[in-house]
């Protein structure tokens, strides 16, 4: 029996999960991206790329694609669209799993500020200027053009269009994982003061939290958004065990 899938991917994650799961040759794998990335890399299954309308437009694309599971492995930031996951899931009848990598977790030496959104991590930046390493997408950075008076740092995956409206603007383009010790050669050579970032987690990008720990610089870090509770892992290996057991005839789960 061939199960059908949709991961809801965007991650780094979804994209190994969707590999290890094609190797089976039992699934019938959809990988959707929201299109967001310019130039996504390449996945190892078929993509849809484009946002479905809402719940309803997925709870109506999974009866049509006669889906057997959903599984939810975008961006832990991305809580508009693991909430309408959830609801979709639940009007389709169609079981989801999250694979939900755990955050950043502060040690000693860690200079953490928490904060909701961009406007509070403006807020937090206070009126004396300074350096302000942005690791942040295109759709939050616009909240800084309220504070011109600072200089900033800018690195995303793709352009920043149109640039913030502000004195000074430094631009990168750079896909993760990132280094330590490369973090550690930017954060000084661009004499940053604070680092706005989001509380990710994994390994890719906390190389700028460490080097910020070692150079006694300040995080600004964006608090995790509350997820729908559904089954889930934090790791694609753990993900692979759920799915493998999903998939397994009902007399191997002892049902």
């Amino acid at each position: 029996m061939t199960h059908r899938i949709l991961i809801l991917g965007g991650t780094t994650e979804a994209r190994q999960l969707a590999a290890k799961l094609a190797m089976r040759g039992d699934l019938d794998i959809t990988l959707s991206l929201a299109g967001r990335t310019e130039k996504p890399v390449e996945q190892p299954v078929p993509v849809r790329v484009g946002g479905f309308g809402g719940a309803q437009g997925l709870t109506d694309w999974l009866a049509e694609h006669k889906t057997d599971l959903l599984i939810d492995a975008t961006h832990p930031y991305a809580a508009r669209i693991s909430a309408n996951a959830a609801e979709a899931a639940r009007i389709a009848s169609v079981p989801i799993f999250a694979l939900r990598r755990a955050g950043w977790e502060p040690v000693e030496g860690d200079l953490w500020t928490l904060v909701d959104n961009a406007e509070e991590a403006v807020g937090a930046l206070g009126n004396k200027p300074c350096r302000v390493f942005l690791a942040l997408g295109r759709q939050e950075v616009a909240a800084f053009e309220t504070a011109p008076q600072h200089a900033y740092v800018i690195r995303s995956v793709d352009p920043i269009e149109p640039p913030l409206g502000v004195p000074e603007a430094t631009y990168i383009l750079a896909r993760g994982p990132f280094r330590e010790a490369d973090e550690r050669a930017l954060l000084e050579a661009q004499k940053i003061d604070v680092i706005v970032a989001k509380n990710s987690g994994g390994q890719a990008t906390y190389g700028k939290i460490a080097a910020a720990r070692q150079l006694g610089i300040e995080v600004i870090l964006f608090c995790r958004p509350q997820l729908p509770e559904v089954p889930s892992a934090p790791s694609v290996s753990a993900m692979a065990e759920m799915v493998d057991h999903f998939a397994a005839p009902a007399e191997k789960r002892g049902v």
